[in-house]
């Protein structure tokens, strides 16, 4: 079977983490994609949520660095998914890596409203489902987008040294 590298990123402002609605697989994501030819994880996932959000981020580091200038570090993600790919025509596979990211100092959201939602921890603890504004159906969060996006606050949160 095929498999194809994707970057995802959870973007976090304070308690809230930045998922939209996904037409083609008809559930709640945090913006990510496809990897491209010649870019590296952290670079793929940093374009992809500013092409998906109007937003710039930055990736919240995982581990140190090491005290050599090279040859360069990059931050390893958080965890890595292996997905089936839902495209019939072309079966495959999507190995992910998941990234937490929070918006880059100054940045805010100015993404109009619709199928971006800014999600607080508190709904995702009580699996709140999201309104959907096109239909206005709500629709649960997928498990594993729920427990990561919570994680991702968590994480953020010890990041900052302080309770955000």
């Amino acid at each position: 079977m095929r498999r194809h590298f994707t970057a995802t990123g959870f973007v976090v402002q304070g308690d809230h983490t930045l998922l939209h609605w996904h037409k083609r697989l008809q559930q709640w994501m945090p913006p990510g994609g496809h990897i491209e030819p010649d870019e590296d994880p952290v670079q793929a996932v940093l374009r992809e949520i500013r092409e998906e959000t109007g937003v710039a981020a930055e990736v919240i580091p995982s581990v140190p660095t090491l005290p050599f200038p090279y040859p360069n570090q990059l931050q390893p993600p958080y965890t890595i998914l292996l997905e089936d790919s839902p495209e019939p025509s072309e079966p495959h596979q999507h190995i992910d890596l998941i990234y937490f990211c929070r918006l880059v100092d100054g940045a805010t959201d100015d993404r109009p409203s619709g199928d971006f939602h800014w999600v607080d921890e508190e709904a995702l603890r009580s699996k709140q489902p999201l309104d959907l504004a096109a239909c206005g159906v709500a629709v649960p969060i997928a498990e594993d987008v729920r427990l990561l996006a919570i994680q991702a606050i968590e994480t953020t949160r010890r990041a900052s040294g302080s309770r955000l």
